[in-house]
């Protein structure tokens, strides 16, 4: 199966904001990361081949650091965008194009 581009836009709720930064800062180096008050607010872009991989790889990084860690994560491709909590599928549908602020 062919690689495809991702966005990711992602809530991250930790205890272990140090640990998690620096795994996210690893993972994703070109992402945006913003502390929020229940952990971390992402958005990034990432190459795999389904978002179901991706999100796996992502929530197993944060686990081995923060096994409480969740993870609600929306991933965008081709015009579709899958969502996820923790590791179960939530949905998915068209993209949203991004509200003006």
């Amino acid at each position: 199966m062919d690689e495809r581009q991702f966005a990711l836009v992602a809530r991250i709720r930790t205890t272990e904001r140090a640990g998690i930064q620096m795994v996210l800062a690893t993972l994703l180096p070109h992402g945006s990361v913003t502390p929020t008050d229940e952990g971390f607010r992402v958005e990034a872009m990432l190459e795999g081949t389904s978002a179901r991989d991706l999100n796996r790889m992502l929530l197993s990084a944060l686990r081995r650091i923060d096994h409480r860690a969740t993870l609600h994560a929306a991933w965008t491709a081709a015009g579709i965008t899958e969502r996820f909590f923790d590791y179960t599928a939530r949905g998915s549908g068209p993209a949203q194009a991004p509200e003006a602020e």
